[in-house]
Formats: structure tokens, sequence, C-alpha cells
């Protein structure tokens, strides 16, 4: 097996300067495939201390939690009276198609790969590399819509506090900026200690909700008439109950942004403590502390709205709702001000800022986990994609460019993110349904069947509500297949080897003689008779005037998923019709050719030639096959990709052409 290096850096040596520095800095903490590291310094994931499931639960509550924020009042301006009927029904999907989903998800997934990864072992080679990248543009949207509206959210409970200066008022979008600039300080800094804070804001944030909820709850009770009056303006305006449950069933999905928190929790499922018996292979710990967590931010989750949407309707007049009243986006932090007086409203409005702010946090570290988790496998990021930091950049100004663009308006948001947060949903629902199929499991397939049915339906109507978030998801998808298309051919010239294995008989075929130049003639596997073998043969010693007693060595590739990118080759030695042959399996031909010889020369330390036929056809056709299904013109194209590999002429593999 070949092994890259570092030799240990000089501490004499002089430190780097300038654009050097910058660019050291700029490109620490590179992140590893499996994305699981929240920003730069974090620990490595062999290191890794493990939480209790209540802590994670916590880490994915700041995103889940912090919805309470602006849910009410959302709820209120999308479905008016009925806003208490349609949570109830967002509760019952919640608790019943949700739940059920991703406590599935998780058995199936435990090392947080989430819906997405089941999918794609669905679907083998580019369509499931396509439908991967269709989702990571709702996932991308979901996350930085959460971080622009939590942030503008945020902004709203600054600004609209009584004891913030006049000035500020107006000021919402340079606020929604600061704090999104802020959040990508802490992520270029680098934070450990995550779970820790979120375990104190959830707590405290959860604590006050409960303090406001309990009060409202008291104050409805104690004004039977405002009941009575909401119950009668129900009834006038919907004809009869009846009917407010139908209505309340079709406008539920404008409420579908309580539904976030689900993808996230699975998503963290690493940082769950199993049993002291857990295996990666059967982590059973694990999964029963995920599925506790989910269970669990459920059920609060759940009560917290149906009581808030509730008080907030009966309690608030309507026109507070609406955009420039004191209600908008943060209904509950104005029932705290009007019942619970200045200073608790204030240190409520203080709880759900930071919440707020950090649910931001889960936001990126979210983004920060699905790019490099599946990009770089498929060779569609760039090299710099590896890095944390380049990607807190990027991702901050196009946090920036969307708060621009909704003028950080919450209500403007709230379509794009239920559009990014359904669709995830609804594939979890669709991929459980299938996994069921396959596993002859007849009344669970029914059964997911349902609640995929549901959140069809759901996101279908939520796109024809709201448009925008459909159009905001499709510039989200078209930019990252656009970028990750271009990369993949970028970085076509590429080794795509992460190792080299030979067998026993391999390497004996190799040093057989091993004062010799080692010479292999390529071949192609789909020609595999006597006559085809010894014809190449007879052909390469004519034309590239190999010795007349060259008994022949040849080197075959084996095209598996031409989808792939990294992947492991293992060269085996078989001898077929008396002739001696090296068979390899790879994505691609020229690419797994070069990387078979660079491990040749680096095992024996003597330096490999390969003899090619010229590939016939057009030279365009020719590059189109190699950039998609792995063919093409070999000859040149494995030149290219030593030339790429090894700059040293001299060190470089002899490809011969005849």
């Amino acid at each position: 097996m070949t092994t890259l290096s570092r030799p240990p850096a000089d501490p004499s040596a002089p430190r780097p300067r300038g654009w050097t520095s910058f660019r050291t800095w700029l490109l620490f903490g590179l992140q590893d495939s499996k994305g699981r590291h929240p920003g730069p310094g974090v620990v490595s994931a062999a290191h890794e201390k493990k939480h209790h499931w209540w802590q994670v639960m916590c880490l994915t509550g700041v995103d889940y939690f912090s919805t309470l924020g602006y849910q009410p009042a959302i709820a209120a301006l999308a479905a008016g009276v009925i806003s208490p009927l349609a949570t109830i029904v967002l509760v019952a999907v919640t608790l019943f198609g949700a739940l059920p989903v991703y406590r599935r998800v998780a058995g199936e997934s435990p090392r947080g790969e989430g819906s997405i990864a089941m999918l794609e072992r669905l679907l083998p080679r580019w369509g499931g590399k396509l439908l991967v990248l269709v989702l990571l543009g709702f996932a991308a949207t979901d996350f930085m819509i959460t971080m622009t509206l939590s942030a503008a959210d945020a902004t709203a409970h600054f600004i609209q506090n009584p004891v913030m200066p006049s000035w500020l008022q107006g000021q919402n979008v340079p606020v929604t900026l600061v704090l999104l600039a802020l959040l990508a300080a802490v992520f270029l800094r680098g934070f450990k200690e995550a779970i820790g804070v979120a375990v104190v804001l959830v707590v405290l944030y959860l604590g006050l909700n409960v303090v406001v909820v309990a009060t409202t709850v008291v104050e409805v009770l104690a004004h039977p008439t405002a009941v009575g009056d909401w119950w009668q303006l129900l009834w006038t305006s919907h004809g009869n109950p009846l009917m407010a449950v139908a209505i309340a069933c079709i406008v539920f999905p404008k409420l579908a942004l309580g539904l976030s928190g689900f993808e996230t929790g699975v998503a963290v499922m690493p940082q769950v403590q199993g049993d002291p018996d857990d295996t990666e292979a059967k982590p059973t710990g694990r999964i029963r502390g995920t599925r506790r967590m989910l269970t669990t931010a459920a059920l609060i989750m759940s009560s917290f709205l149906i009581t808030s949407s509730f008080t907030t309707v009966v309690l608030i007049p309507e026109r507070e709702f609406e955009p420039g009243g004191q209600a908008n986006g943060r209904a509950l932090a104005f029932l705290a001000h009007e019942y619970l007086g200045l200073g608790f409203g204030t240190v409520y409005d203080i709880s759900t800022i930071a919440i707020l702010w950090f649910a931001g946090a889960s936001a990126m570290a979210g983004l920060l986990n699905l790019v490099p988790r599946y990009l770089p496998r498929y060779g569609m990021a760039p090299e710099w994609a590896k890095a944390v930091r380049p990607l807190v950049l990027v991702f901050t100004l196009v946090g920036f460019f969307i708060t621009f663009v909704f003028n950080a308006d919450v209500d403007a948001q709230g379509g794009a993110y239920a559009t990014g947060v359904l669709v995830l949903m609804t594939s979890a629902a669709v991929a459980v349904t299938l996994s069921t199929r396959r596993r002859d499991q007849r009344k669970r397939m029914i059964g997911f069947g349902a609640i995929a049915a549901v959140f069809v339906y759901t996101t279908v109507a939520n796109v024809v509500e709201r448009p925008e978030g459909i159009r905001i998801a499709a510039v989200f998808i078209a930019g990252i297949i656009g970028i990750s298309l271009l990369s993949r051919v970028r970085r076509s010239f590429e080794l795509h080897a992460t190792h080299v294995h030979m067998d026993r008989n391999a390497l004996e075929f190799i040093l057989d003689d091993g004062t010799e130049p080692i010479r292999l003639i390529a071949h192609e596997p789909l020609r595999l008779t006597a006559e085809a073998y010894r014809s190449k043969l007879v052909s390469a010693i004519e034309v590239s005037h190999l010795p007349l007693n060259y008994h022949g060595l040849f080197l075959e590739v084996v095209l598996d998923d031409t989808s792939d990118f990294e992947t492991e080759l293992y060269v085996k030695g078989i001898e077929r019709h008396g002739y001696r042959i090296l068979e390899v399996h790879g994505p691609v031909v020229a690419n797994t050719i070069a990387s078979v010889l660079l491990h040749i020369r680096d095992v024996t330390g003597l330096m490999p030639h390969i003899y090619f036929r010229w590939t016939e056809g057009n030279p365009m056709t020719n590059l189109l096959r190699f950039l998609f299904l792995g063919e093409g013109e070999i000859a040149p194209v494995t030149r290219e990709v030593l030339r790429e590999a090894e700059p040293e002429v001299s060190r470089r593999p002899w490809v011969h052409v005849g």
C-alpha cells in the first residue's frame, strides 16, 4: 500500500508571512469526507467526547426549539383564527408522521448519514449522484434560510425591545448582517464547546417559555370572554367546526416551519453516547439514545406549539401580527412584555436573540457537514472546499446576499425555509417506505407510504401557496449541480485512488524478473479469448519493438461505477489462457492505470512501462466518454494524469502508444 507522508516541520525555519501565512490560516483544519467537524480547532473524530442524548438534543434543539421565536406569529398571520386547529394538525403530522420516519432513519443511518444517504444507496451510478445533488440543493436552502431567517428574527427582537434607541428602527438589514458576520467569526475561530453552550441556551430559553406560556394560559382562563370572542369569530368565519377543521387541514402546510430539526437530529447522531458494548456495525445504544432524543424533542415542541398558538391568537389583536405590528415575528416576546413587564420581557428577548443566533450556528454546522460528506467523495468540489474556513466565508457571503434580497424580512423567507424542510422530510419518508418494501415489511410499507403521501401533499401545497420557495431552492440546486459538474471536469485528470492493494500473485508477476524494465500491455477486458491476448501481444512486440521472447504481462481495468471518484483499488494477479494478467476494478480506466503504475514504481523501485494502441473514433466523442463513462482516449489521458501527479519527468512511468 502506498502511503504519502509529510516530514515534520523544522522549528528553526522562518514563519510564513503575507499571502503564504494567510493561505495557511485559511486552509487550516481540512474537513474529512465524513464531515464530523463543526469548525476549525475541534478534536479529531477518534477522540471526540460522546454526550448523553439529552445534551445532544439541546444541540439540535437550538434549531428546533428556536422556531418558537417566530412560529406562533407566522401561524397567526398565515392561518388567522384557525391557527390553533392548523397547529394541532401540524402536531399530529409531527408525532405520527415525521417522528416514526426519523426514528427509522436513525436505525438505518447510525453514523449520521441521514435519509440522503439512504436514497443514494437505492439509486446507483449517476442517477444516485444527481439525486443527492438535488437534495443537497434543498438542504442548502433549508440551512441557509435557517441562518438568515433566524438572524432576521433575532434582529426583530433586538430592535423592537422598548429599551433600544429609536434610531435602530428600520435598520434590520445592517443588524442582521452584523449577526451573520459574528456567526462567521465564531466558525473562523473555531469552537469546541458547542454542546455545552447549546445546553445552557436551550434550558434558559425553554424555562422562560414555560413561564410565558403558563402566564398567558392563566390569563386566558381568567378572561373567558376572550375565548368566547375567538370561538364566535371562528364560527362566523367558517360556518361550523367541521368546516374549520377541514380548512385547517388545507392550510396547515403554511405552518410547516415547526417541522424543522429532525434532519439535524439524525445528523448529530455520532455525538450520542451509546452502550459500552456498542460497535460501529451495531451501535444499539446510540440508536436507542437518538430515538429517545427525537421523541422527547418532538413532545416538548408539540406542547409549546399547541399552547402558544392558542394563547397568541386569543390575546393578541390581529393587527399586531401584520408587518410593522409589535407581534410580527415575535408573538411570545410581545406577550412576555405585555403580561410580565419590561424587565422579564428584556431577559426573554436576550434569550431569544441568543438561541436564534445560535440556531444559525447549528445550520452552519449542518452545511459544513453536508458539503464535505458528499461532494469531495464525488470529485464535485474544489480542493479548498475540504477546508472549513473557505466554506464559512462562502456561506456567509451567500447569507449576506439572501438578507439583501429579502430585506431581512422573516415572513418573506418563510416559504423558502418551509420548502427546504418539507422536501427533506418527504425524501426521508420515501426512503423509509422504499426500505420497508425492500425488506418485505408490508404493513410498515403501507403506513410509511401513507406518511409519505401526506408529506408530498404538504410539500406541493406549500409550493403552490408560496412558489418563491421552490424558486430559491432551484437557484441553489442549479448552483450546486453546475459547480459540481465543473469541478468534476476540472478534477478529471487527478488520481482517484485513495489506496492501492496488490495480492501475492500480482506482486510475483511484477517481480518475476527484477533486472528488466517492468513492461505492461493495456488490454480491454471485453475481449477475453486466447486469440485476443495472442494478437495483442504480437502487435505490441512488433509495433513497440519489445523483445521477441517477451511473454507479456497484461493490465486490465474492469469498469465499476463510473460516477465514483475516491476509491480503493485492489489489483489481483490471475492467469487466463496461459497469459499473466493484472486485473483491477476502478471507475475510470486511465486514472486507475496511472494509480497502479505509480504504485508499482513505489513498491519495486523500478520504472514501469505501459503499451497502448491508439483509440479509434472522434476525439471529442472520446473526451465525453472519458468524462462520463470512464473510457475514451485512454493513452493520452493516462499520460496526462501521470503528468499531473508526478511533475518530475525522470520519476514518471513511461507511456508508449503504437
